[in-house]
């Protein structure tokens, strides 16, 4: 039996729940494809399922614990093993996916299934960049295709500056959308540089209060006012929010969707493998560019989640585990 390095988190709490552990090196199935992670992401998802935050957290994924300790959605690696009956890949391929809610990408080796969302990444891109695709763009991929993203639509971003927030503004920008991104003061360049037609600073200005009114609210972190969003939407416009909606949030959302023409939409995603060839193909043309925020190393995993839970983040934190990483690390 072989250990291998991983985060463990035998229990919800603060980051220091996050231990650097060894664990048994997985073998793969038959239909499996073993992976050697040199990257994932600590993202505001990973942050949540650590706090159980909200509380019903715990009757999705365990009650008193995780029911898979090793957390994370995305990876980045190379392909160390197939098992027999695999013909999607093969040993050397470098990919990048989404793990989903079977989480695991803590950790130096994973195995999936040959079907999972798990694609070769490309060529130009390092494990670093390709660990800070998946969670943001397939997340905020999958919300504005809920609200028919289209060519001509106003859009704007509440929270631009994100992981989900980066990805969302140049995915909408790829389907012809004019964007608003909202952030604060520091972040208004580098939301600018990715093509928003407009920036608002939320720290000086109510974007709800100026009579614009918008196709499409992405709210990609739950801090946007719910009334005054759902007022500044166009006739048939729809209010996305990327963030677990509470009782208060379902039953308003319920009406608004009841008495008006308006939508809101919350709610989980899924990851597709055609999603994530979506993705990597607006990545080979220059149209989606991954925003990094900082890198750490395995072992101060911890360190990488208390800065996320911050909410201060630009872009991305990624995780290296590549032993020749390069000197982002901080």
């Amino acid at each position: 039996m072989k250990l291998v390095k991983a985060i463990v988190c035998a229990k919800y709490g603060p980051p220091e729940v996050l231990q650097l552990r060894e664990v048994e090196k997985p073998f793969p199935k038959d239909n499996e494809i073993l992976v050697r992670i040199y990257a994932t992401a600590a993202s505001s998802g990973d942050v949540r399922i650590r706090k159980a935050d909200p509380f019903a957290v715990r009757f999705m994924f365990g009650l008193t614990k995780p029911k898979n300790p090793i957390l994370g959605f995305v990876l980045a690696g190379k392909i160390e093993a197939v098992g027999r009956d695999v013909g999607l890949f093969k040993a050397g391929d470098e990919v990048f996916g989404i793990t989903g809610m079977s989480f695991g990408a803590y950790a130096e080796y994973i195995c999936l299934p040959e079907t999972a969302a798990v694609i070769v990444k490309p060529a130009a891109m390092t494990y670093q960049e390709a660990a800070a695709i998946p969670f943001g763009g397939n997340t905020s991929l999958c919300f504005l295709r809920k609200a028919g993203i289209r060519s001509g639509q106003k859009v704007l971003i509440y929270g631009a500056s994100g992981a989900l927030g980066t990805s969302a503004v140049q995915i909408a920008k790829h389907f012809g959308a004019e964007v608003t991104g909202v952030c604060s003061t520091a972040n208004l360049e580098m939301v600018k540089s990715l093509g928003a037609d407009q920036v608002i600073d939320y720290t000086k200005e109510d974007f709800t209060g100026g009579g614009e009114t918008y196709d499409v609210i992405y709210d990609t972190v739950g801090q946007s006012p719910f009334a005054g969003c759902v007022s500044a939407l166009a006739k048939n416009g729809y209010y996305l929010r990327a963030v677990h909606l509470d009782l208060s949030s379902i039953v308003r959302g319920l009406w608004t969707s009841l008495t008006s023409g308006k939508k809101v939409i919350g709610g989980v995603v899924t990851e597709k493998v055609e999603d994530l060839i979506f993705l990597r193909e607006l990545c080979e043309k220059g149209q989606l560019k991954p925003v990094i925020d900082r890198t750490y190393p395995l072992d101060r995993m911890a360190e990488a989640h208390r800065y996320v839970e911050q909410g201060h983040k630009k872009g991305n934190v990624v995780i290296t585990l590549e032993p020749d990483a390069d000197n982002r690390q901080i």
